[in-house]
């Protein structure tokens, strides 16, 4: 079990990882050369959107979810730093290669995701076994991923 749950934790970040630096383009060096501007923004919330904070909150929900899953004997205020550290990496790499914006704001979305995905895992732990809960949210995690690969690779074409 705990093989599979890491397996399906690596699996996420790479898939995160490509989401947010690379926009699901299977021309990662194409992305890097036709962006190349440097966007930094330190103002929390000052061009946030609406629709792209909620993605970014949905989007790190399974970090938090996994970081359960995955590292129980880790203290939850230790879970959250590795949320904001993982999130300010992607964003400083951002920076480093000029793709996309680098926003204080997508960290702390992206960390409030983190928290609220922990929190759930830690409030369903209280009402059910873990081995039950890990084996849930395995199953379901794994449905997941293989849907959205699913509908990057034969349904949605993206295009830079």
């Amino acid at each position: 079990m705990t093989a599979l749950s890491r397996t399906l934790f690596a699996a996420y970040l790479l898939v995160l990882l490509w989401l947010v630096l690379f926009k699901f383009s299977y021309e990662p060096f194409d992305v890097i050369s036709d962006f190349q501007t440097r966007n930094l923004n330190l103002v929390p919330f000052a061009f946030a959107r609406r629709g792209e904070t909620i993605s970014n909150i949905i989007a790190f929900v399974p970090f938090g979810v996994l970081l359960g899953v995955n590292f129980k004997q880790i203290a939850f205020r230790y879970k959250i730093a590795a949320i904001f550290a993982f999130s300010l990496a992607v964003e400083i790499t951002q920076c480093v290669l000029a793709i996309g914006v680098t926003d204080i704001t997508d960290v702390l979305m992206n960390t409030l995701g983190g928290f609220i995905g922990l929190a759930c895992y830690v409030s369903a732990s209280k009402s059910t076994t873990a081995s039950r809960l890990d084996r849930g949210v395995i199953a379901l995690g794994t449905l997941i991923l293989i849907a959205v690969l699913y509908l990057r690779v034969f349904v949605f074409v993206v295009k830079y």
